[in-house]
């Protein structure tokens, strides 16, 4: 059975640059890719049980909620604490992955990413 990841990110392109990158893994049946633009939107369904993954990824700077407080939230809800959480953004300081790991965050990766490093990070987070 397909795992689901979700990616949010406030950027159309980067969402259509990751399910491109991750099409293989789609195909294959490997994983099912659900994408929001809305963080808060995510974050809502989650909560209110519309909406579950197995992996998710997110940027860290968007306008409805920082993504580092959605995997705060999600880290502090039952349901989520143990889903891996992958941080997908141009934020590549030490201060700013220690927060991530201090959440609880699984991995880090930083845009522009290439095809090959989202498709491998998912792979083995998810043990595909």
């Amino acid at each position: 059975m397909a795992k689901k990841v979700i990616l949010v990110d406030d950027s159309k392109t980067i969402l259509a640059t990751a399910q491109m990158a991750v099409e293989d893994l789609v195909s294959n049946g490997l994983i099912d890719m659900v994408t929001y633009i809305n963080p808060a939107e995510l974050l809502e369904a989650l909560e209110n049980g519309i909406e579950d993954y197995d992996m998710l990824i997110s940027d860290i700077n968007m306008p409805q909620l920082n993504g580092l407080d959605l995997a705060t939230k999600l880290k502090a809800n039952e349901a989520f604490k143990n889903k891996p959480i992958l941080i997908l953004t141009t934020e590549s300081s030490a201060d700013m992955k220690a927060k991530g790991k201090a959440i609880g965050v699984t991995g880090w990766l930083v845009k522009p990413f290439s095809n090959e490093k989202l498709t491998k990070a998912i792979s083995m987070v998810l043990g595909l």
